[in-house]
């Protein structure tokens, strides 16, 4: 594997924002990975980078970003109802939707049109329109970036919750994701909770609906909220959607009835982000070319030239206006990526 010195990463973020990688380096096939442990020490941090559709970069990064393109999709295993599927970390992930829509098989349609590598999924255990990665993975196969060792991890292991898993936590940074298996359904149970997705069915038998119906509609509803990337700078939902306690939100329906909560664990809620944003007068707003998008406060956006820093302060103004309004703290669900004092 070759590391080029001082490369632009705009084309590596969906955010479009100037940053450069001190080294830069490709890895295509898994045969590469042994090579990364003569370049790894304390003075030279290495980033793995997919597509890079949930990652903010404020400043140059002063070390390694290792772009992830392994590719390959296998069927590993099948009967009449199931099928096991291993695939490659840096394949894309909204085309491996459409790859598996197109064969009918269900699990994964509603996470339809998601940026970013399969790489990324388990990561962040992505999740849309009622679904969410994890009730369909088997296991996360990555490689420790200290020792090269392939590990294994089993779905309990990856101990997924609310857009994170163990690789967000006590193993961040610490394995490259290779590939993950998924289980499918030959004859899918469709899942239409989501109240977009109830009403756009709502004169259909659901056992008269199809994986490629529900993708499909999954589509429309992403494209008439979220900009595309390739247009507008953004990374999608900047946000998580905080989950409080139940007694904090009674308080605060008795003052904004309106407000968005869905169940969480026990004894907790999850509140809209995005309504929160809105409420506080966000929506719409822009400074210079860093902002809030007309369509969804939750996305925040690039108009062309922003810098990472700009986008920041503008989610740090957001962050501390919802606390003051509402008394609750939001966590951002994009990754921030800063030059280290």
């Amino acid at each position: 594997m070759e590391f080029r010195e001082n490369i632009s990463l705009k084309p590596y973020n969906t955010f479009g924002v100037e940053a450069s990688a001190e080294y830069f380096g490709v890895i295509r096939q898994s045969g590469e990975l042994s090579g990364l442990l003569s370049w790894r020490s304390p003075e030279k941090p290495m980033l793995i980078l997919g597509e890079g559709s949930n990652i903010l970069f404020v400043g140059d990064f002063p070390g390694i970003v290792l772009h992830n393109a392994l590719k390959g999709i296998d069927l590993i295993e099948e009967n009449a109802d199931d099928c096991l599927l291993k695939v490659s970390a840096g394949e894309n992930w909204s085309d491996f939707v459409d790859y598996t829509v197109e064969l009918g098989w269900g699990g994964i349609e509603n996470l339809s049109l998601i940026p970013g590598t399969v790489g990324a999924a388990p990561i962040q255990n992505i999740g849309a329109y009622g679904a969410e990665l994890g009730e369909v993975l088997v296991n996360v196969e990555a490689c420790n970036l200290l020792t090269g060792e392939i590990k294994v991890f089993s779905n309990e292991e990856c101990y997924f919750g609310y857009r994170t898993s163990i690789f967000k936590t006590t193993c961040k940074g610490q394995f490259l994701v290779t590939s993950i298996t998924l289980q499918l359904s030959k004859n899918p149970k469709l899942n239409l909770r989501y109240a977009p997705l109830k009403k756009a069915f709502e004169d259909r038998k659901i056992q008269d609906v199809d994986v490629r119906e529900v993708s499909n509609a999954v589509k429309e509803i992403r494209r008439s909220k979220l900009p595309d990337p390739e247009k507008i700078g953004n990374a999608g939902s900047f946000f998580k959607n905080p989950v409080v306690k139940q007694l904090l939100a009674e308080a605060l329906q008795k003052e904004f009835p309106d407000i968005p909560v869905y169940p969480a664990e026990a004894g907790r809620v999850k509140v809209a982000a995005g309504w929160l944003i809105e409420q506080s007068g966000w929506k719409g707003r822009r400074f210079g070319d860093a902002g809030v998008h007309e369509k969804q406060a939750l996305v925040l956006v690039n108009y062309g030239d922003a810098t990472g820093a700009e986008i920041y302060a503008l989610s740090e103004s957001i962050r501390k206006d919802v606390e003051s309004k509402f008394g609750i703290s939001m966590e951002r669900e994009v990754t921030v990526v800063r030059k280290k004092s």
